[in-house]
Formats: C-alpha cells, structure tokens, sequence
C-alpha cells in the first residue's frame, strides 16, 4: 500500500518570505498560502485568527497603497507565529473606534481582537512600513 505523507513541522522552514503586487482577490490566495504554512508547521489552532488579520491588512494595502506591492512575512516563534506585511507607503494605518459607523479604521480593531500583540514598525529612512501582528497558541482566546 503506497503512503503519501506530508512534510513534518521540523521540515518547516522558520520563516516564509515573498512579494506580491495584491489585488482584490489576492487575499483568498494569501490566506491559503498562510494557512498551509501554519497546519504543516502545527499551528492549526491558531490559523484562523492569523487569516482574519491577514486578510484586514492586505486589504489596508490594497485600498491605500499605491502599486499595491507589499512584502508579506511568516514568522515562526515557539508556540506561535508573527505575520509582517510592509510596503513602501509611509502613510500609517489609522486605528478606527470601536463600534464607529465610519467608513475605514475597522480592519485593525479587527486585527486587535483576534491577535495578541500587533503593531507598526516604521522603516528609518520613512519611505514605508511594516504591519505585523502575533498569534500564540494556548494563549489567545480563539486558540482551539
């Protein structure tokens, strides 16, 4: 009988790097991507909320930044992983209010309910950011 095995987290590398000039739908295949990263390297348990993040930052990246190109990083950290999305924008995301009926902002508070920590890291020379957040297993209220 022929056996068809998949790679072992220890065959996972630590760390997934690529670039992407995004559109609307990119983010289906992003979140795909994400999501075969994290089951193959057994974080199933916190691949949900690292879509859901995923998915409101790349969409920040395609309604503001200009080319829509974007560096997307995977990250991963005991128990964990932390998701970086930078681009050569240097306008900041702007944090909406919770329960705000405004049009924009809503993404991060998302991003804030579903992550353990997330923030910004603005590049020194100011001609762009990254976008990270951090999801942890056992710790974050989604972990399954």
């Amino acid at each position: 009988m022929n056996r068809v095995t998949g790679p072992r987290a220890a065959d996972i590398l630590s760390e997934y790097r690529a670039e992407f000039a995004v559109g609307e739908h990119s983010v289906r295949h992003l979140r795909r991507i994400l999501r075969l990263y994290l089951v193959r390297a057994g974080l199933v348990a916190v691949s949900d909320a690292a879509e859901l993040a995923l998915t409101e930052v790349v969409a920040n990246v395609v309604r503001h930044v200009p080319g829509r190109r974007c560096r997307i990083c995977f990250l991963l950290r005991p128990g964990g992983v932390r998701v970086e999305v930078a681009d050569g924008c240097p306008d900041l995301p702007v944090r909406g209010v919770e329960g705000g009926l405004g049009e924009g902002g809503r993404g991060l508070v998302i991003v804030e309910a579903v992550t353990e920590r997330w923030g910004v890291d603005v590049r020194p020379d100011g001609r762009g950011k990254a976008v990270w957040f951090e999801c942890l297993t056992g710790k974050h209220p989604h972990a399954s």
